[in-house]
């Protein structure tokens, strides 16, 4: 591996929560190597460190030494004749070459290493699992694609996006999905009715614009397991059944899957004191935040909490689990794990991505 290759990898101690998963998205490994000042690794920080401090702290300011492992595996430049059968042997994918001062001089990596994030697909961690698609909105942002094809038959590259999002539940495991339609529904029907899927749809008719949530009343079945609720519009790249397990262990009443979302004011902002005196200037600032998209793990008996015949969203669900003090959780992913089609910009964002094979 070449310099330039290495330093994909490799991040230093002052590294914010931002910029680390912002360099772990571009290099698709799921980690990075830390080193100190002086160059000599200090740990390894992982995708998963990241996320459970965001859980732990909900701090997006927090640094690589405070997140990271401080005791990261490696093999000196003595022992290369060690590293296939000690990353094959101990079940990890990638393990740093320190000198002896400490300094990273190469990385090998198992020849299946995970090739997206370190994302592994478990074909059962989903299996009984009720998946909830909403798919009844009009898509009015995306109008006039939407005035001929319903928002969830929209293709991006070759494929639908609802059959994208399909696909990837059913690569879990899931073979049974409940799917509420409104707009052009008897299209949606007859789309997946010729398609043949080897999964089951059962269809929820909403006559009524009944909300992001007001539909789920209407499907005829006691759940008695976590239900995962989803838009038709979103794509997210993620370990679904490390999701539903830490829905599981967490003791959340339901889990908001949230994605990282950086957004850069186009502009020289102004910090003002008194009198309208400014102490300072900050040119083009960017502002993160870890923002809802639209996918929930959430407990079945509070499904109940939803009214019937009414319009009502799950950000409604959520803020009555709040106001009865029940735990409203978060599963955070990267800003590169998440893309919307809701808008038009988005849109293309999410056909690039497909198209150059970033993204399934």
């Amino acid at each position: 591996m070449n310099k330039e290759e290495l330093q994909k990898y490799i991040g230093t101690e002052e590294l914010t929560v931002i910029e680390a998963m912002q360099k772990i998205d571009a290099n698709t490994a799921g980690l990075l190597y830390i080193v100190d000042e002086k160059r000599k690794l200090s740990g390894c920080l992982t995708d998963g460190d990241i996320r459970r401090w965001i859980i732990r702290t909900g701090d997006l300011r927090g640094r690589a030494l405070q997140m990271m492992n401080r005791n990261p595996r490696y093999l000196l430049t003595t022992e290369l004749h060690k590293e296939k059968k000690g990353l094959e042997e101990k079940g990890i994918y990638s393990m740093p070459i320190i000198n002896a001062d400490r300094e990273i001089v190469d990385i090998v990596f198992r020849e299946e290493r995970v090739a997206a994030c370190g994302i592994t697909t478990d074909s059962a961690a989903l299996e009984g699992v009720p998946v909830i698609i909403m798919a009844g909105g009009k898509g009015t942002r995306l109008y006039p694609y939407t005035k001929i094809l319903p928002k969830p038959l929209i293709p991006i590259g070759e494929i639908p996006i609802l059959e994208r999002i399909f696909n990837r539940f059913y690569k879990f495991g899931v073979k049974e999905f409940f799917l509420t339609v409104n707009y052009k529904k008897e299209i949606i029907k007859s789309y997946f009715f010729e398609l043949r899927p080897p999964y089951k749809i059962h269809y929820v008719d909403e006559e009524i614009p009944l909300g992001t949530a007001g539909s789920i009343r209407l499907i005829d079945r006691n759940f008695e397991s976590p239900v995962i609720i989803t838009n038709c519009d979103t794509l997210v790249e993620a370990d679904f059944g490390k999701i539903l397990e830490y829905h599981a262990a967490s003791g959340n009443s339901i889990t908001v899957i949230s994605a990282l979302k950086n957004i850069v004011v186009p502009y020289g902002v102004l910090h003002a004191q008194k009198n309208g005196i400014v102490a300072s200037m900050e040119e083009k600032p960017q502002l993160s935040y870890m923002i809802n998209t639209g996918m929930y793990i959430v407990d079945p008996i509070y499904l109940k909490l939803i009214p019937e015949g009414k319009v009502f969203h799950m950000t409604d669900l959520i803020a009555c689990l709040l106001e009865q003090e029940k735990r409203v959780g978060m599963y955070p992913i990267s800003e590169n794990s998440f893309l919307d089609m809701g808008e038009f910009e988005e849109m293309k964002k999410m056909e690039e991505r497909i198209n150059s094979g970033d993204m399934n």
